[in-house]
């Protein structure tokens, strides 16, 4: 199996999420299956099957979760340095509109472009790979090719 690069926020988040499903989603729900069947007919039980569907939707997730960290390799950008990585915090001005916007460089599993962060997979991303301050990229998106100058490449 193939590695699954992320920060080291994003394991714990996941952790975090993962030991929440399995201390306190699964026990609650395990109770409500519990409480509807001692409402008696199971088949017109609409609390039953509702907490059954949870109960299959949580155990889904733990199983997700359990692969994905158990895959996991945590790299920790403030030992990086140099050209465009996993893990970098990019700034890039549009070229066009002058728009200045901050990403950082992340697993596809934490990606949130709404918070800045930027799935490693992701045509931009891929573009700005082994990037410097100072280069231009050119990036075709599906809302058309967008050209972007890289300002700045930390690593936190």
């Amino acid at each position: 199996m193939e590695k699954i690069p992320m920060t080291r926020a994003g394991f714990t988040a996941l952790d975090e999420e993962l030991k929440n499903l399995k201390s306190v989603e699964r026990p609650a729900v395990i109770r409500a299956i519990a409480e509807a069947r001692e409402h008696g007919d199971l088949s017109e039980n609409a609390e039953y099957h509702a907490a059954r569907e949870k109960q299959s939707f949580i155990e889904g997730r733990i199983k997700e979760l359990e692969g994905v960290l158990s895959l996991a390799e945590v790299i920790d950008p403030s030992k990086l340095s140099g050209p465009i990585k996993f893990g970098a915090t990019v700034t890039l001005v549009d070229e066009d509109t002058d728009e200045e916007r901050t990403y950082q460089i992340v697993g596809e599993t934490e990606a949130d472009i709404e918070n800045g962060k930027l799935n490693v997979r992701s045509p931009l991303a891929r573009a700005l790979i082994g990037k410097d301050e100072g280069d231009s990229v050119e990036v075709k998106t599906p809302g058309g090719q967008r050209s972007y100058e890289v300002v700045s490449v930390r690593y936190l």
